[in-house]
Formats: structure tokens, sequence, C-alpha cells
């Protein structure tokens, strides 16, 4: 194992996170296509990101996850296999590409990801699956085969997945649809009906994180670009830090009131063990300030912040790469 070339992929629905075993690295890319002509390649990862909201009739922007799934099999290779490129330009006879995937899964589901990987110089390579519940609890040092409950909320793009691990397995996963676009809707309406002033996608997820608080009420404001919806011209606007923080509560309050019914149906003994254990936080959108403190004071419960964010998985997926020990929790697609 030590002599191949070994990958860590983690395909988000925002973002592709890949690990390079050989150097030892992390890089991140937003998970976009543009597309030209409706079948043309133009750009890819944050080269695309760039194009967004920005490109001409003859042009999309597509992403080719929903909910962490692969929807569009083409584009997703095309990502993938750019981003690797990116990553590294060797990768010797046979690599090897440990894919994190999400629970419950169809096996067509799982057979999309030899698919996009065995194309080209990876045609050769060998394929495994990792649970992406099972490679967050890596990076968050969850003793597996001893927990009698654990309970991981990751926040990604599109959806709030919530795993709960007892019995060395993943014994609940639900979806929320929730996520970090959900957010971003929710700031740009709020401030298209307070400030009759429109605003772009874009800078609704940066206002997330800089202006957002679920703590705290800072008296603080952020100018930004925009469209007045009165005389439809572009100007500048200032967006008040209470305002966001509001529209990102209102989506955030959505989140606890389905943790607090997965909490209420999970098992006794399991659910004594989430309490004592505290609850694990994680995915991009838990940077924003205070997120870890409103669910501690909403669920009744110690929700413990991961430090590696939307990083978690594809950590949980190196520390699986660097330790053959850890290896039994990978599988090949159409052996589960």
């Amino acid at each position: 194992m030590t002599l191949q070339h070994v990958f860590g992929v983690d395909l988000g629905t925002g973002t592709v996170k890949i690990y390079d075993q050989k150097n030892d690295s992390i890089s991140k890319e937003v998970n976009m296509v543009a597309v030209r002509n409706t079948d043309t390649v133009f750009a890819v990862g944050n080269e695309a990101y760039e194009m967004y909201e920005k490109i001409p009739e003859n042009m999309e922007i597509i992403s080719p996850m929903s909910n962490g799934r692969i929807s569009d099999v083409l584009m997703a290779e095309a990502v993938l296999h750019t981003l690797l490129f990116r990553t590294s330009t060797r990768v010797g006879y046979r690599p090897v590409i440990y894919f994190s995937v999400p629970m419950d899964m169809t096996e067509i589901e799982r057979r999309a990801y030899s698919t996009i990987a065995r194309k080209g110089r990876f045609r050769r390579c060998r394929v495994y699956l990792v649970e992406k519940p099972i490679a967050d609890a890596l990076a968050l040092n969850i003793p597996i085969h001893h927990t009698k409950g654990d309970m991981i909320i990751n926040i990604g793009d599109q959806s709030t997945e919530v795993a709960i691990i007892a019995d060395k397995r993943v014994i609940i996963s639900r979806m929320i649809p929730i996520g970090g676009r959900s957010f971003n809707e929710a700031i740009t309406q709020g401030i298209r009906k307070k400030n009759n002033f429109a605003i772009s996608d874009r800078t609704a997820n940066r206002l997330k994180v800089t202006l957002a608080n679920l703590t705290e009420d800072p008296a603080e404001g952020c100018k930004v670009s925009g469209i007045d919806l009165s005389s439809g011209l572009p100007r500048n606007g200032i967006i008040s830090s209470r305002n966001v923080s509001e529209c990102v509560q209102s989506e955030m309050l959505k989140v606890a009131i389905e943790l607090r019914k997965i909490l209420e149906r999970i098992p006794p003994q399991v659910r004594a063990g989430v309490l004592e254990n505290g609850i694990y936080l994680t995915g991009g959108s838990t940077r924003i300030p205070g997120i870890a403190e409103y669910l501690t004071r909403q669920l009744g419960c110690t929700v413990r912040l991961s430090k590696y964010y939307e990083l978690s998985t594809i950590c949980g997926l190196r520390e699986l790469i660097t330790h053959t020990e850890l290896q039994h929790w990978a599988y090949a697609p159409g052996r589960r």
C-alpha cells in the first residue's frame, strides 16, 4: 500500500476535497462546471465559480452533485479528473481512490463512483467507499468500537446529515433538507424584504460568515453591491449584522426542531450515551459564530464544534488511508 499512489476524495455538493497521500496534502475547490453550448466543458472548480452569476447566454454553470450524491455522471467525471490532475500530475501504475459516500445508497449509486473514477490515467485504479459518518467519526477521534452513543451533525451545502453511532456501527442516519444554501437563500430573501435590495448568492454566502452571529447582537454592518428593487439600478447598501443573524437563525431553528425529534425517537440507552458524550458538529456552515452555543441551548445537550469544519470528512479519509488498522471501514462498490 505504501508504494501505491493513494487519494482520498470527498465529492461534496458545494466543494470537492482531495487528499494526496504522497504529498500528505489536502486541496479544496468549488464543485462547479462551466459548460459552453451545452456540451463543451469550459472551466472547472474555482475557475467556474469565478464565472458564477456572470456568464453569457451560451454558457451555464452546473453542479454535478445533489444532496451529496452524483446527479450528473459526465460532469462529476470532468470535475474529479480535472481536480485530481491539479493535485498530482503523476499517479503511478495502479492508483487507489477512497471516496466518502452518503449512507443508504443504492447499488447503482455506489457503482457510479467506479464509473467516474476509472477513466484515462485512472482506468486501472482501485476504488473503495467509506461512509461519511464513519469518516467524520475517525476525524473526531470517536471510539467507534466502544461508544454506547455518539451523534454527529454535518451541515453540508444542501442538507444536514445526522448520524448516531453505537454498537460498532451507524445505527441511525437522517437527512434534514436544510444546509448552507438554505441560509444563503434566507439571507437573500430577508434583505430583499427588509431593505428592498437584491444581492447575489455569492454575497449572501459571504455575509453569512462575516456578519451572522447566533449568540450575540453586535452593532455591525457591511457595505455590499446589489440592485435597488425600486429603481432597478445597481447601488451600494448597508446590511446589518442583526438582519443577517435573524435570517440564519430562522433556518437554524428548523434544524434544531428536527434534531430534537431525532433525539426523542432513539433508544433510551443510546440517548443516554449521546447526552453524556455530547453532540459533535461539523460542516462548512459551522463557521457561523455562536452556532454550537445556539444548538446547545436548543437541544439541552453539550454541542462540540469540530476544528476541521468542512474538512472533517476528508481528514477522516486521511486517517483511514494512513492507518492500516482502520481500512476495514472501507469497502469496494458491489460488495455491500
